[in-house]
């Protein structure tokens, strides 16, 4: 899969998932230092799966509230970010921008997700722009590898299938 950051070719690494694989469980950190894992969300019926390269850029912070905001009324739907910002800068993030209850982790420390999913940029080991959303099995049923990493991943495409799928 070739992808770009600012139009200069990078490499994935990790496994590249797609529409139908299981999806593994993870550890990253969360603003509050803690380790979680996808399966502390198993009550959760879907879980949209995004990943950022900065939450401190105007793609991401689009994106990352864009998702919260979107998928808000769906309350069998969790949305989770995920990015290599320290955990400091994203809480920093989240209270600057008022979004105090969402779900945002940092991968810096051991790149667990990002060697799971495939979606770390070697170059500048930053995260790939992604989504994934995952049914209540945890199979994933939408995945997004979003070519150039300033580029917009799919919003409506997203949304759609979990209209689908929820009724």
């Amino acid at each position: 899969m070739e992808m770009t950051f600012g139009g200069t070719p990078v490499t994935l690494q990790g496994q590249v998932k797609e529409k139908g694989d299981e999806a593994p469980d993870f550890k990253a950190i969360n603003t509050e230092l803690e380790l979680v894992s996808l399966s502390d969300f198993e009550d959760s019926d879907f879980i949209v799966l995004t990943t950022v390269p900065s939450i401190d850029t105007g793609t991401c912070d689009y994106m990352t509230k864009r998702f919260n905001k979107d998928l808000a009324e769906m309350e069998d739907v969790t949305v989770i970010t995920i990015s290599n910002d320290l955990p400091f800068a994203q809480k920093r993030w989240c209270a600057n921008e008022g979004m105090e209850n969402i779900h945002i982790f940092s991968d810096h420390r051991d790149l667990d997700f990002a060697e799971k999913y495939g979606t770390l940029m070697k170059e500048v080991r930053l995260q790939a722009r992604t989504v994934f959303v995952l049914d209540k099995s945890r199979a994933i049923i939408h995945a997004e590898y979003v070519q150039e990493a300033s580029e917009h991943p799919d919003y409506e495409a997203v949304k759609e299938i979990l209209e689908r799928k929820r009724q």
